[in-house]
């Protein structure tokens, strides 16, 4: 009888330890199997990220490379100088002009249209043709007073019943018209890429911007302009995708 006991018992405790060989074996198979599926989706996770952060610098490295800026020299083209220097500072017109358009925009001004008692800007606002303007004024010439003058002698050519010294030389349609009269007009064909010149000034339908001494790898120049209250660059790649209905040199 003890000895069926005994067996009994040794079997018993067996059976336990078998069973908690089980149990705990379960258990770590269970938490290993947890752990590799973690690992796994950490994995997966990380090599979305790894691969996004790869996709977003191919990007921007494309995005640098197709919007590299080059100069003349790099296309062994020739800068265009005026002979003339209007406000007699020692800097021909042509930079003069480019290089008051690129001091403007450098403030950043906001797009706005609003009318000034005194006709020029005085505040952080600007609609594209004050990009011109200030080029003009910082070559040394007062553009609201010589197209005041010109409206008045030749007001059936603006097509203008009224006049508003303050206003008048800040509309591209008048600008335009003031250009074709009093500056030297160009080819409006990008084709002939060297006859585009940084502070060259381009007039499109509704619209007028600067000619940049920076260029495109096809040799295209960018764009100086303002736009939109959107706009984050003011020197932009764009100017093959406006149509170009004028191009004028100031002297």
């Amino acid at each position: 009888h003890n000895k069926n006991l005994s067996i009994s018992f040794i079997l018993s405790w067996k059976d336990f330890l078998f069973t908690q060989i089980y149990l705990q074996t379960r258990k770590i198979l269970i938490c290993l199997f947890y752990f590799c599926s973690a690992i796994l989706l950490l994995v997966i996770k990380m090599k979305k990220v790894i691969m996004s952060c790869i996709l977003f610098l191919l990007v921007i490295l494309s995005f640098s490379v197709l919007h590299k800026k080059y100069d003349n020299a790099s296309f062994h083209i020739e800068s265009y100088k005026s002979s003339v220097d209007k406000d007699m500072d020692g800097i021909d017109d042509q930079t003069d002009f480019l290089e008051g358009v690129k001091r403007y925009i450098k403030t950043k001004p906001k797009y706005k249209s609003k009318y000034y008692e005194t006709g020029y800007s005085t505040d952080i606002y600007g609609v594209c043709t004050d990009v011109v303007i200030e080029g003009f004024l910082s070559a040394g010439y007062d553009i609201m007073n010589l197209m005041y003058e010109d409206i008045k002698e030749n007001r059936e050519l603006y097509g203008i019943e009224k006049i508003d010294k303050n206003i008048d030389f800040r509309r591209v349609r008048n600008l335009s018209v003031y250009l074709q009269r009093k500056s030297i007009s160009l080819t409006n064909d990008l084709r002939d890429v060297e006859s585009f010149q940084g502070g060259d000034i381009v007039v499109f339908k509704n619209h007028i911007g600067v000619v940049s001494d920076k260029r495109n790898s096809r040799k295209i120049p960018y764009l100086i302009h303002h736009n939109s209250p959107y706009q984050i660059q003011y020197e932009e790649d764009v100017l093959e995708h406006y149509e170009i209905l004028g191009h004028y040199r100031i002297s």
